[in-house]
Formats: C-alpha cells, structure tokens, sequence
C-alpha cells in the first residue's frame, strides 16, 4: 500500500531562486548548449525564462548529427527538455546498450537515451494515459529499440490510485493532486532482475516517477546493484543509501550514483 503525499504543483521560479541559478556552472553548461544544439535557441529561452509561446508546438534539437522533433504540451515540457538535453542531468557516454527508465513521461527522456546512446535499447515505464500518447509520438522512428510497459513502478505487482495532474509532469502513486486513477503497478527490483537476467547488467538506471525512488533504491539488494554501472534518481540524499556499491554525487536535484570499478 503507497502513504498518500500532499502535493503542490511547481510553478514559475521565485527571485530566490532565479539569483541561486546565476552561481551554478551547470546552468551555464545548459546556456552554450541551447545555443548549439537547438534549432530556434532564442525561442527556446523565451519560453524556458519567461513562460513564453503557445502550446502545443515542436521543439527542434541537434543530437549526434540526428535532428529530434520533440511534440511538448506545456512550459513543464520546456523545463524538462532543458533539464535533460542542455543541463544533461542524465550523463551519457554514448556506449551504453541496455536503459531503464522508471518514469518516462511523455517520452523526452527516452529520446535523449535512444539518440546519444546509438546502440541503445531503453526499457521504459509509464501509468498515465495521455502521457503515453504522447510518448509514442515523441519515440517516433525508435519502435525498434524501446519497449513500453504501461505502468506505475512500485515494490509490488498490483493494482493502486495514481495522482496526476493537468500537465502529466508531477503524477505519482500516493500523490494527492485532485485527479486520479487506478493504474497497474509492476514490482521494480522484480523488473531489474529480469532484464540483468536477460542482458547481464544494465547500464543506465533512471528513476523519477515523483514517489517511492528512495523506497525502491533503499530496497535493491547489492547482488542486483552490483549489475548496474550507473542510477539516476530525481532525489535528494543527505547521504549514500547505496555506499556498499556505488559511489554519489548530487547534482542540482538528481544523485548519480556510479558503480564502483572494484564491485563490477
């Protein structure tokens, strides 16, 4: 059973927070690559700065000599296209072959995977309907080297409420957001062991699905942990819960974790 969590949808940035941004490089690292890597960049700051534009509408980038068009809905889809394409928050070195996404969304993330990593094939995760949707139509000329399972991660196999909410950013299990539907749940150390099993180890895990990352980190046993090279999740960490495997930085709100050369 998922604890309900208040929940509050993220809104334009306060000055606060705006002034903190000038002082970290990786908002820098994010400027210099809008302006190489995305077709219309002063566009692309408009609407990523001022909430600027109409939506829905396509946003054009540069990966790898592959041109991506991304479909985005709302400013949301903006922040996380700049958060995984220019800020990188998910750092790929081009070699990997085997990805889990544990909260796809509407597929931004996956394309990122799929086009840097040439030789990629992406497991990807996704409840909601509409995101679904639109993450097939993002994934687009990638059919052949993702597989989709329409549903909610969780510690168990089921059946439980899903809160979402009108941009499709911010929905997770246990989340009190107004709107809601039961979705199917798969258990995610089960769906770990299968692909290691299946592959031999995984290269990228990512996990940002607003609920349960520290629960289902905190739940992988070290003989799984050990298969896979580096985690991703959109969590903040006071301290490594996966110290006996991996070593842990935290950038902005995402902890890498990177499996140690002596464990592998």
């Amino acid at each position: 059973m998922v604890v309900p969590i208040e929940f509050e949808i993220q809104g334009k940035r306060d000055l606060r927070t705006t002034f903190r941004a000038l002082f970290e490089p990786r908002h820098y690292k994010a400027l210099k690559n809008i302006v190489s890597y995305h077709d219309h960049p002063l566009d692309f700051l408009g609407r990523y700065a001022f909430a600027l534009g109409r939506y829905p509408c396509i946003q054009s980038i540069r990966v790898d000599r592959r041109e991506l068009k991304l479909h985005v809905f709302s400013w949301h889809d903006v922040l996380t296209i700049n958060e995984i394409f220019f800020r990188r928050d998910y750092s790929v070195s081009g070699n990997e072959t085997t990805i889990v996404d544990f909260g796809s969304n509407i597929g931004i993330s996956a394309a990122f995977f799929l086009s840097a990593a040439a030789r990629s094939f992406c497991y990807l995760f996704e409840p909601l309907p509409t995101n679904i949707s639109r993450l097939r139509q993002n994934l687009s000329g990638f059919e052949a080297r993702y597989k989709l399972e329409c549903a909610a991660v969780a510690l168990g196999d089921g059946r439980e409420e899903f809160g979402f909410e009108e941009t499709g950013r911010y929905g997770g299990l246990g989340l009190k957001t107004g709107s809601y539907l039961t979705v199917s749940c798969v258990d995610a150390i089960r769906v770990l062991h299968d692909i290691v099993d299946r592959h031999g180890s995984i290269d990228i895990l990512k996990i940002d699905i607003e609920a349960l990352e520290r629960e289902i980190i905190e739940a992988m046993p070290a003989k799984l942990l050990s298969k896979i090279k580096k985690v991703f999740v959109e969590q903040k960490f006071g301290s490594n819960p996966i110290a006996g495997t991996h070593d842990y930085i935290q950038y902005g709100s995402v902890a890498r974790f990177s499996l140690r050369p002596l464990t592998r």
